[in-house]
C-alpha cells in the first residue's frame, strides 16, 4: 500500500511539473482555494494558529489571511513539484532578484563553517537549488513518510553536487562534522523538536518549542550564521532570494537567548510575508507545562 501511495504521489508531482510555471502556480492556488472553502484539517490548523499568533487582527482579517495562506501553500507545493522534477537550471532561472549573495562568499572566505538558516516561508525547494549553486552545502531535512518519495527527493535535491542529511541521529552528526571541518550546511529553524532538544521562546503572541541545534553549531565561534529565504514574487514573476547576516544575539552562549533571537528573526520575516508562511504545519503540538493543547 505504501508503494502505491508513493507511486501516486510521484505521478501527481510529474503531472504538475509538466505544466508551464504560471499554470502550475494557478493550479496550486486553486487547490488552496478549495482547501479554504471546504472543511479539512489544514484549514482548521491555520485558523488555530492565526487565532493564537495574531490576535490583534479582526475576525474578518484573520479569515482573509487564512484564505491567502492556503492559496500560497498550494502554490508552494506546485512550485516544489517543478523544482523536484525540472533540471535545476530551469528552476534557477525563476530567481529574478537576489539580495546579499556576497555574504555567502564572504563567510566561506573566513575558513570557518557556514550555517545558513531558513524556515517554511516562501519556497524552500527553489532556495535549496539556489543555495546549492553557491557552495554545495549539506542540507538538513525531515524525510517524508513514503520511502519512494524520500528517495526521489534525496536524488532531486542533490542535483547540483550538494548533499542531504535526514533529521536522524546519523544526519545530525553528519551536519555537526560538516560545520567542524569548515563546510556549509542548511537548516530549517522552525520544525518542532523533541522537548529535550528545544526551549519555549516567544513566537508572535504565543510561545513555540524551538530547536537548540543551530546555536549549538555556533558555539566557540566555529561558524558564521546567515538567514536565507526565497520569497514568491507577484504575478507569476518568479522569486526573490534574501541573504542576511544573523544578529550577534544568535551567537550567545546562553541557549535561551540564542534560540529566542532565532525565533524573533524568523517572526520578522513572516510578518513581512504572512501568507507565504506554512501556517498549516503543526508547529505548536507541544505546549509549556499547564497550557492546554491547541489540537
Amino acid at each position: 500500500m505504501e508503494r502505491l501511495k508513493g507511486a501516486i504521489i510521484v505521478g501527481f508531482l510529474r503531472l504538475v511539473a509538466s505544466m508551464p510555471f504560471a499554470w502550475a502556480q494557478r493550479c496550486g492556488a486553486a487547490v488552496g482555494w478549495l482547501m479554504w472553502k471546504l472543511p479539512n484539517r489544514a484549514r482548521d490548523v491555520v485558523r488555530i494558529h492565526l487565532q493564537h499568533c495574531l490576535p490583534e487582527l479582526s475576525e474578518a482579517e484573520r479569515e482573509q489571511l487564512v484564505g491567502e495562506t492556503l492559496k500560497d501553500t498550494g502554490r508552494s507545493f506546485a512550485e516544489s513539484a517543478c523544482a523536484w522534477m525540472w533540471k535545476p537550471e530551469k528552476t534557477l532561472a525563476l530567481v529574478r532578484e537576489v539580495e546579499g549573495a556576497e555574504l555567502i562568499q564572504q563567510a566561506i572566505a573566513k575558513g570557518k563553517g557556514l550555517v545558513c538558516i531558513t524556515s517554511h516561508l516562501g519556497n524552500w525547494e527553489v532556495l535549496n537549488h539556489w543555495y546549492a549553486a553557491q557552495c554545495s552545502p549539506l542540507v538538513f531535512y525531515r524525510p517524508p513518510k513514503q520511502k519512494v518519495v524520500d528517495q526521489l527527493l534525496q536524488r532531486q535535491r542533490a542535483q547540483l553536487g550538494n548533499r542531504t542529511a535526514p533529521s536522524t541521529l546519523e544526519g545530525t552528526i553528519s551536519v555537526m562534522k560538516e560545520v567542524r571541518r569548515g563546510g556549509a550546511v542548511g537548516i530549517p529553524a522552525d520544525p518542532e523538536p523533541a522537548l529535550k532538544s528545544g526551549v519555549f521562546v516567544p513566537f508572535f503572541a504565543a510561545t513555540a518549542l524551538t530547536s537548540k541545534f543551530v546555536p549549538s553549531l555556533l558555539k566557540g565561534n566555529q561558524a558564521t550564521a546567515l538567514y536565507l529565504h526565497c520569497i514568491r514574487l507577484p504575478d507569476h514573476a518568479g522569486f526573490k532570494v534574501l541573504v542576511e547576516a544573523a544578529p550577534e544575539t544568535l551567537y550567545s552562549s546562553d541557549p535561551e537567548i540564542a534560540v529566542a533571537s532565532m525565533s524573533r528573526t524568523i517572526e520578522g520575516y513572516v510578518r513581512r510575508w504572512p501568507s507565504q508562511y506554512m501556517w498549516s504545519m503543526k508547529r505548536f503540538k507541544k505546549r509549556p507545562p499547564g497550557e492546554k493543547k491547541w489540537y
